[in-house]
């Protein structure tokens, strides 16, 4: 299995994505980190063409992987190749086309999200936090949204339009995340470039918000953003926790949470 990270800070790499307990005395697993790479879809198909593994596991760098991360994967990787043998992205949150959401995570800020499920849930687009793809398969990221924003939302698309199912996975992750209530520009241009893209398939729901040809509900998020930004002048839900590990052992007092 190789693990794949986009790292611009190598201290929240390390105490959170690199510090996972189910990465530590793995040592057969692959850990590509891209530096300095322009888009997110660069960084990511560069680490396809090195990675040595077929399973590759994008994640962003303030991602934390309990103990029961691999076996949890395992188990459902074990599910699709009897249902679904010839999938094509997996994630832990992703949302369907009718719009609700599935995933089993923990995000700073949030808390708890979901709750365990049995079954791959097949969704319509899945969450950046986390991405699973096989080499395999062919599929690879548009290199054409050339910010950090959409390229998982792309690639289901791109998988979908290739006879791929989506699924959200019930693995248990943590997501040591920087809240932010506002989103910057170029989100915004991921969101225009995806439009002009997929416009024969509108809409499309994603995590975030949902790609239409009317925008309302952009639009209605943009004039929540300057509210937020101008009037109240508080743009961040949650900062991020210095070291993930800490959140990680504070769940392990919750009943039923597959943190050990």
């Amino acid at each position: 299995m190789t693990f794949v990270s986009v790292v611009n800070s190598r201290q929240i790499f390390d105490n959170n994505f690199l510090a996972s307990p189910c990465l530590q005395g793995h040592h057969d697993h692959q850990v590509l980190v891209q530096e300095n790479f322009s888009s997110a879809a660069k960084a990511y198909n560069d680490a396809i063409r090195r990675s040595a593994n077929d399973l590759i596991v994008f994640a962003h760098q303030d991602m934390v992987f309990p103990e029961t991360w691999i076996p949890q994967l395992e188990r459902a990787l074990s599910l699709l190749e009897v249902s679904d043998p010839n999938w094509g992205v997996l994630g832990v949150y992703g949302i369907t086309k009718e719009g609700n959401r599935w995933g089993h995570i923990y995000s700073n800020g949030m808390g708890v999200i979901g709750t365990p499920f049995e079954e791959p849930v097949p969704v319509q687009t899945l969450d950046e936090i986390v991405l699973i793809i096989r080499k395999s398969s062919g599929l690879t990221f548009d290199e054409r949204l050339n910010h950090f924003h959409f390229y998982g939302a792309d690639i289901c698309m791109e998988a979908m339009k290739r006879g791929m199912k989506c699924y959200t996975i019930s693995v248990f992750s943590i997501h040591n995340t920087k809240f932010n209530l506002v989103l910057p520009k170029e989100f915004y241009d991921s969101y225009r470039t995806m439009k002009l893209k997929w416009k024969e398939v509108l809409p499309i729901e994603t995590t975030c918000v949902r790609i239409s040809r009317s925008d309302f509900i952009m639009y209605r998020r943009r004039l929540r953003e300057m509210y937020l930004r101008h009037i109240l002048r508080h743009e961040v839900g949650a900062e991020r926790i210095p070291d993930g590990r800490r959140i990680l052992e504070s769940l392990r007092s919750i009943p039923g949470l597959p943190t050990t």
